[in-house]
């Protein structure tokens, strides 16, 4: 039998310029830069383009990139009837939005293969739209009116303020917006290669968002910042009752989690066998978030329980080399911002969708089918027998 690539690990699909993971020192480089030092400094708009052109903007091009999202924010009206209807039905918000960007057609030219520059005005579309989307149905879900998008503000601010109903403070906006810098893109993980492949087919940007965005929404994928912070929750919450120190707690929590198979949510990582360096990225912005208010407790917590869990793994599974990963600090800088639990996969998709649109636009230049092979395993069968002639 030929060997297999079991889920593709190992295997070269494409060669690209948006990013670059080295697991085994620990290092992420998008668009050439180091995550630690763009993701800190830069706007959303600036590393989206960045990913787009391969360099980052010069300050008119910049404003003009502020410009271009800003006055495409706003949805179709048979975008937000689609919202409105979901919300009555209560659907998640990564099903409202699956099938809401699916609609952002109604109001566009359709784009054809290889038409470079609507192509582009495509992925602005789309990632302009994506905070319009999720702000509007998590508003809708609660029963409070939607805000409308305010074009003076920037991509980070603007969804915030479209989620609070005003405008947050700089200190959290720069928190959300270094949270978004530091996941716009990670290499060819599954929902960009999704991506990819439907495009790769010469299909259309959307279609692409659309494949992106249901590989997403699982909880392999997107879905595991939220249950991170909950097993801090749950770990103080033991401690509360058990009267003991929550460093002992949660290293005996995490004992028992090993015994019993749980998988460590915000522990371990497929591809970094150190470190994960968006971890460290979001751990220094969290610091600086609480330092300025919020939940010092929750932080200084979180901390302890952390180095309580990494003891616990260091010691159980000393040749594995499990360490911190981006969901743990994920969870506690959205926490941290004021978004909900519910929120926190829909907000990655918010960050994602620039790294997508990047790899569609690259997909596209290379014009190159993504098609691999498979191995049958299946039984072989001489002749066909219909099932009447069988029973006789």
């Amino acid at each position: 039998m030929e060997s297999i690539a079991r889920g593709l690990a190992g295997v070269v699909a494409v060669a690209t310029r948006i990013s670059h993971v080295d697991g085994a020192h620990g290092v992420l480089t998008l668009g050439g830069y180091p995550v630690e030092e763009i993701a800190p400094r830069a706007t959303y708009e600036e590393a989206v383009f960045l990913l787009w052109h391969g360099r980052l903007p010069r300050p008119d091009e910049a404003d003009e990139l502020h410009h271009r999202l800003a006055t495409r924010r706003w949805l179709p009206a048979g975008t937000v009837t689609l919202l409105h209807a979901a919300a009555v039905r209560r659907l998640p918000i990564m099903d409202a939005l699956r099938m809401a960007v699916d609609t952002l057609q109604l109001d566009d030219v359709p784009v054809g293969h290889g038409d470079a520059s609507a192509t582009l005005s495509s992925a602005i579309d789309v990632v302009a739209r994506v905070p319009t989307i999720v702000a509007t149905y998590v508003r809708l879900l609660a029963g409070r009116p939607p805000v409308a998008p305010d074009a003076r503000l920037r991509h980070a601010a603007n969804y915030l303020a479209m989620l609070r109903g005003e405008p947050a403070p700089a200190e959290i906006v720069r928190a959300l917006e270094t949270y978004l810098v530091t996941v716009i893109d990670h290499g060819l993980s599954a929902s960009t290669f999704a991506a990819r492949v439907v495009v790769s087919t010469r299909s259309d940007m959307l279609s692409a968002m659309v494949g992106a965005l249901g590989a997403f929404k699982g909880p392999l994928h997107g879905g595991a910042p939220g249950p991170a912070l909950e097993m801090v929750f749950r770990i103080r919450e033991r401690a509360a009752r058990s009267g003991c120190p929550l460093a002992e707690e949660a290293r005996r929590w995490t004992a028992e989690a090993l015994a019993g198979g749980e998988r460590l949510m915000g522990f371990g990582h497929r591809v970094y066998s150190v470190r994960d360096p968006r971890a460290e990225v979001l751990a220094a912005a969290a610091a600086r978030l609480f330092e300025r208010g919020g939940d010092a407790t929750l932080h200084a917590d979180a901390r302890t329980v952390e180095a309580a869990i990494l003891e616990v793994l260091h010691h159980r599974k000393p040749g594995r080399r499990i360490e911190t990963n981006v969901e743990f600090y994920t969870a506690l800088v959205l926490h941290g911002v004021g978004l909900e639990p519910g929120l926190f996969t829909p907000t990655f998709a918010v960050s994602r969708v620039g790294g997508w649109t990047a790899h569609v636009l690259e997909q596209i230049a290379e014009d190159t089918l993504l098609r691999p092979s498979s191995t049958y395993v299946g039984e072989m069968h001489d002749h066909y027998i219909p099932a009447e002639a069988a029973a006789v």
